[in-house]
């Protein structure tokens, strides 16, 4: 690029069926050759530096959750083989390991005693780790204009703005909030023919990171809803009386996502009361 050279990415998958036999160097250059050509390939932007170093804190964050997880399940297990029960929920568990690192377990054999307090140690260490980089997060939230606006959104908080923000280079590339919807992964599956259109479930095709953040988000504000259904959006309270709360919340995450797409294509603030027609 600073040569002057115009830069495109193309997703493997779609390089993939040019591919003719075999897996070679010569053969990978012949499909991306033909592939580039295609008039309908759809080419990856770009991303910024500062992009990319956001998305870098996010695959860490995701990371060291991963393992938050599993640190604190086999504490919880080996704790169990004693008969010791630590209640469900990452506070709690790290609550008990505090105690344990602090020398107020419960009695345990000396051995089980060690090993507990260092997976216990770990896990806490790992915890102060995923604060950092949720503040770090924040703090770049806070400094970009898009994850700002994208705050506003009802169910989408600083690690779903700043992901959003970061993944999607120019949302001008798609043409609707739908297609945006569909690049997620979060439209009905098609199986029509002999024009009778059948609809399945979500594809789940797209980034499955950004898709999962939008659920969540919706699952947070569903549960918000069902609390204080007379303090919420009438059509969100409609649309939980019509519907099983899973399908509702992947609806929501539909609805959600389309009001991401015009908020980052057309610089738009959200607006209550302006988002389109909830689908389930």
């Amino acid at each position: 690029m600073k040569l002057g050279h115009e830069v495109r990415q193309m997703p493997p998958a779609y390089v993939k069926p040019y591919v003719k036999r075999g897996k070679t160097d010569a053969a990978d250059a012949e499909a991306i050759c033909e592939a580039v050509t295609r008039p309908t390939m759809r080419f990856v932007p770009v991303k910024s530096p500062e992009q990319q170093a956001a998305l870098s804190m996010h695959r860490a964050r995701d990371l060291l959750v991963k393992q938050r997880t599993q640190l604190v399940n086999m504490v919880r297990a080996l704790l169990a083989e004693f008969g010791i029960n630590i209640p469900q929920g990452v506070r709690l568990a790290l609550g008990m390991a505090r105690k344990i690192v602090d020398g107020e377990a419960p009695a345990v054999p000396s051995e089980a005693a060690r090993v507990v307090g260092r997976l216990s140690q770990q896990a806490l260490d790992t915890h102060a780790q995923l604060r950092e980089i949720d503040l770090d997060l924040l703090a770049w939230q806070r400094a970009n204009d898009t994850a700002r606006r994208l705050m506003s959104i009802p169910g989408i908080g600083p690690i779903g703005a700043t992901a959003l923000a970061a993944s999607v280079t120019d949302a001008s590339q798609f043409r609707s909030g739908r297609e945006f919807a569909a690049w997620l992964g979060l439209t009905p599956r098609q199986h029509s023919s002999g024009g009778k259109e059948r609809l399945g479930r979500i594809t789940k095709m797209g980034d499955k990171y950004l898709r999962t953040l939008l659920v969540v988000g919706m699952t947070s504000l569903i549960k918000r809803v069902e609390r204080k259904p007379e303090t919420a959006d009438p059509r969100l309270v409609a649309l939980l009386a019509r519907k099983p709360t899973r399908v509702a919340t992947v609806a929501m995450a539909n609805q959600t996502a389309r009001v991401v797409w015009a908020i980052m294509a057309r610089g738009e603030t959200y607006r209550a009361g302006h988002q389109p027609r909830l689908a389930a």
